[in-house]
């Protein structure tokens, strides 16, 4: 099978390519060549940036898919893009959407494919939303052979999944933890939440592709395990092996002081929401699939790489600083209404 992955190096397509290598298929990857140590050997690599459409048709006016999976599709204008590129050219052309896609605020805590795709509080969603309502729109008038895949909150071995961090990632927070400073978890801590292994995410991933009960279907790829953000926290610090001293704080507060991180859109819009994801339908798809490694092993995993790679580590001063007044604004007045 010939596959073409449109970017090919981030969280979620490193592992998918890793798998679709071990199962001697014929993988490229279209990218502008910038991650060249993430890329398995035996890729062969179209270097390109897709925002250059002439360029790309020339690149791939000889090269016809069986499938094509596109990572870095966000916008409606990209989405309309890739239909030029890709039309004609694939038998499956799998676009990956995002869970947060889905109804906020939540009617039902089981979320599966069927609940309608509303976000008010998040732009990235709502263009997400749209996306696939053009891709729709294509694969109902013209056959376009359209897949939509719904991934929720994968990590990998290089970032540690957390519901608040800044602009650099989730080490400041791991620091935090390992100095023995408060950390922040929004709410009260109880809403559900789930963190997907790539390696499962890709398991699921492969059993999709040049699959043609798939065409014109959503599908989430899940873990079926949900912890609570409280959990959460206790697993990291746990691995840390250091206490957890947490500190609660409203999401809604958090999202108006920390409007620069926009966490009305990834608290507000997602993670302050408790979700639990219905995989049956990837199950029916991808018979045998299950997702395998629990987040207190995959995520010591993740904390042992970042922990031993210096690369991993890059420190956030201006959010260590953000975190310290916010939860001083608060502990000011608790103790100025007592």
């Amino acid at each position: 099978m010939k596959v073409l992955f449109i970017g090919g190096t981030g969280i979620i397509s490193t592992a998918i390519s890793k798998k679709v290598i071990e199962r001697g298929w014929d993988l490229w990857h279209l990218n502008r060549g910038s991650r060249p140590k993430a890329v398995p050997d035996k890729v062969k690599t179209i270097n390109c940036d897709i925002k250059n459409e002439a360029d790309c048709a020339e690149k791939l006016k000889d090269h016809s898919f069986d499938v094509i999976a596109d990572f870095i599709c966000f916008t409606p204008q990209e989405a309309e893009r890739s239909y030029r590129l890709f039309k004609g050219k694939t038998k499956q052309y799998i676009f990956i959407h995002t869970a947060s896609a889905y109804q906020k605020p939540i009617n039902h805590y089981l979320i599966n494919e069927s609940t309608p795709r509303v976000n008010p509080y998040w732009k990235y969603s709502r263009e997400k939303i749209a996306c696939e309502d053009f891709f729709m729109a294509k694969y109902r008038e013209e056959g376009f052979p359209v897949t939509f895949v719904f991934p929720s909150h994968t990590y990998d071995e290089r970032k540690v999944p957390m519901g608040v961090h800044g602009d650099k990632g989730s080490w400041q927070v791991i620091k935090r933890m390992l100095d023995g400073k408060k950390v922040i978890i929004h709410g009260d801590g109880t809403s559900l939440w789930t963190m997907t292994s790539n390696e499962d995410f890709a398991e699921g991933f492969i059993g999709l592709m040049g699959n043609h009960k798939t065409i014109g279907e959503s599908i989430n790829i899940m873990s079926d395990e949900s912890l609570n953000w409280n959990q959460i926290f206790k697993i990291i610090a746990d691995c840390l092996n250091v206490p957890l001293n947490a500190v609660h704080i409203s999401s809604e507060f958090l999202a108006k002081a920390g409007s620069q991180y926009d966490f009305n859109g990834s608290l507000l819009g997602d993670k302050a929401n408790s979700v639990v994801f219905d995989n049956s339908k990837l199950k029916r798809l991808v018979p045998g699939f299950t997702a395998k490694i629990r987040f207190d092993e995959g995520v010591k995993k993740t904390l042992d790489y970042v922990l031993s790679h210096k690369e991993c580590q890059e420190d956030d001063p201006e959010f260590d600083a953000w975190c310290d007044r916010v939860i001083a604004s608060q502990e000011k007045a608790i103790k100025e209404s007592s």
